[in-house]
């Protein structure tokens, strides 16, 4: 019984800090209520099998006694919770499609949901009809490495887009990050990669690597069947903040997409705040309600002080009940995501840098 309590007492505390986690003052790298609700946030169906698994031996023995009837109670906390997580999930798509018609006036598409890789498989990410280029070399150090992800019918003058992980510019992966949607997008005829760059340095480093693994893709364009003038930006957290620079400072991007992204002081206090103007790309930038990492008035802030100032729509949604790092693994919310990355990416890459997309 003392096993039964500690695990439904855990997962409890899990629900908690994933439904209604206590909101920093400012944001951070890390914090203990983002480790206790992230997973079950994300993967409620995860959860609710991991209390099924600890409750069942309990609940199967007793039926109907005082003490079934209180492990029963303990029991249903948890499990409501983690279904109202569920629930609450579904609401990304309204705000995602709200963002796309209010900015840039963009019809969300609605992709066929993978509910058994939710449900059953939300950490693998393969395809069948994608084929991964690994470590390909865009410069001479060791980090500097990128994953190539092509539809395995070669194209022939695909969008392409690159992806940069999160981290705090101190940690991270290219194997880490929107590997979901990487594929999807792969998929559907992109050439896409994400790219490792060089951490715990200069932040002026990490963005060389970053205008790097642009260029690199651009280079080798027409060997991966891909159009070097189609180019979108994307990054989740730290990536995002490199991406929106990168976006910010090359007029040839087609656009930028930022996840949970950090926009503040960097290291030499760089920031994309300081590079906003009327020539920007279209911008999309999606944050969660209840990120305690990256707050989401700190990405709201970055959003309108560009929409202020850009001629191209931004598209800004604030996901309800969403923490950070959303885009790991399949997921409901995610599935949703990746209707409105996709629909974005697809409308800027259609109307080519610089060109009215209409």
């Amino acid at each position: 019984m003392s096993g039964f309590i500690m695990s439904v007492v855990l997962l409890a505390l899990c629900t908690f800090a994933a439904v209604r986690p206590p909101m920093p003052q400012h944001s951070s790298r890390s914090n203990l209520w983002f480790w206790l609700g992230y997973l079950i946030n994300e993967q409620p169906f995860l959860g609710l099998a991991v209390l099924a698994a600890s409750t069942v031996p309990t609940l199967s023995t007793g039926v109907g006694t005082p003490a079934w009837w209180l492990a029963a109670a303990l029991t249903a906390v948890p499990a409501c919770g983690m279904a109202a997580l569920a629930v609450r999930a579904r609401s990304a798509r309204g705000v995602l499609k709200g963002a796309l018609a209010d900015g840039p006036g963009i019809r969300m598409v609605r992709g066929r949901l993978p509910l058994l890789r939710v449900l059953l498989l939300p950490f693998v990410s393969w395809r069948p009809g994608v084929r991964r280029l690994r470590n390909r070399r865009y410069g001479d150090a060791r980090t500097q490495r990128l994953d190539v992800y092509v539809p395995r019918s070669r194209p022939h003058g695909a969008p392409v887009l690159l992806y940069l992980h999160g981290g705090g510019f101190v940690t991270g992966s290219k194997l880490l990050g929107a590997r979901p949607l990487l594929h999807r997008l792969a998929g559907r005829g992109w050439v896409c990669a994400s790219a490792n760059y060089r951490l715990r340095t200069a932040y002026a480093h990490s963005l060389e690597d970053a205008r790097q693994a642009v260029a690199w893709l651009r280079h080798h364009a027409g060997e991966l069947g891909a159009d070097p003038s189609r180019v979108v930006v994307a990054g989740g957290s730290a990536g995002a903040h490199l991406a929106a620079t990168v976006a910010l400072t090359d007029d040839s991007i087609s656009g930028a997409i930022g996840l949970y992204g950090y926009y503040g002081p960097a290291g030499e206090g760089a920031s994309p705040h300081a590079l906003l103007h009327a020539e920007a790309p279209p911008f999309l930038i999606v944050h969660g309600s209840l990120d305690t990492l990256v707050l989401s008035a700190d990405a709201r802030r970055f959003a309108d002080e560009l929409a202020a100032v850009s001629d191209a729509p931004v598209a800004f949604a604030e996901l309800p009940g969403t923490q950070h790092n959303f885009d790991y693994f399949h997921s409901l919310r995610l599935h949703a995501v990746g209707d409105a990355v996709e629909s974005f990416a697809g409308w800027v890459t259609r109307a080519g840098p610089g060109q009215p997309a209409g």
